[in-house]
């Protein structure tokens, strides 16, 4: 878990801007909050992507990450923001034991956000503290890729150009390129992310980030819930809710509380 703390420290300044097209999962969750109403918590906030776009709408949010630079330059952001003030709380903790003051009608682990627990020890400790935290007919709500497409494919070990895009403090442009390797025995991928920053003067000023992910499937996914006293209401495959299928890009799990066995049986 470390070693993931530092590489957001690492990136911070680049997160926003690598990141300025990926919109495609707010309409999903401006959905459920409708249906589940807030507050929301967001489990790796980061710079507050997900939870300021909920927060424009209207919405009580409670972000909390590890990285004190993405919470940072979440602030800044939320300082341009004035009249989101109210409805934002950003907190720097860990996810798996820190406490908060009330329950939460929906708790989102945005895309790949899960994976950061990359044992499935810590994967457990979440889902128990998640389940503490869910008010009791709560949802949460897990963004993951589809582990059967990723164990699909092969290791090559090559260097992949991810995007290129231009940081915008410095005006610098920055490609930003990958390598991996995928343990299929612990589930968990090795990537290390690499960012050459090219100055104006034609210098290349190269930032290495290594990061340690896990993968789950389905089926063990299903199992940590029930372990956890959850369950999967449903499982989409994209974000437009289409159904979880062999192919599909996304496995999005939403989970409640399980109802207790006996109301479960009718007693």
């Amino acid at each position: 878990m470390s070693l993931n703390i530092k590489f957001y420290d690492t990136i911070a300044r680049f997160y926003d801007a690598e990141n300025i097209e990926m919109t495609d999962d707010l309409i999903l969750y401006s959905e459920l909050v409708e249906e589940t109403g807030g507050p929301v918590l967001d489990v790796g906030c980061g710079t507050g992507r997900v939870m300021l776009h909920l927060a424009q709408e209207g919405v009580q949010t409670v972000g909390i990450d590890r990285s004190e630079a993405m919470l940072e330059r979440g602030q800044r952001k939320l300082a341009v923001m004035p009249d989101l003030k109210s409805r934002v709380t950003f907190v720097q903790g860990d996810a798996l034991n820190t406490p908060f003051a009330h329950r939460f009608k929906l708790i989102i682990v945005p895309y790949n956000g899960f994976m950061h627990f990359s044992e499935q020890v810590d994967q457990i400790a979440a889902l128990r503290h998640f389940y503490s935290l869910l008010d009791d007919d709560g949802m949460l709500v897990l963004d993951l890729p589809n582990a059967g497409e990723a164990f699909g494919t092969q290791d090559d070990g090559s260097v992949v150009l991810e995007r290129m895009f231009v940081e915008p403090e410095t005006g610098h442009v920055v490609m930003q390129q990958s390598v991996s390797t995928l343990d299929r025995i612990s589930q968990q991928l090795h990537i290390t992310w690499i960012y050459d920053e090219i100055s104006d003067d034609s210098t290349v000023h190269r930032t290495v980030a290594p990061l340690l992910l896990r993968y789950v499937f389905s089926g063990e996914m299903n199992l940590l819930l029930k372990l956890t006293g959850l369950e999967a209401v449903q499982i989409y495959g994209d974000y437009m809710r289409d159904p979880f299928v062999e192919g599909c890009p996304r496995m999005i799990v939403l989970a409640r509380k399980a109802p207790e066995i006996g109301k479960r049986e009718g007693k």
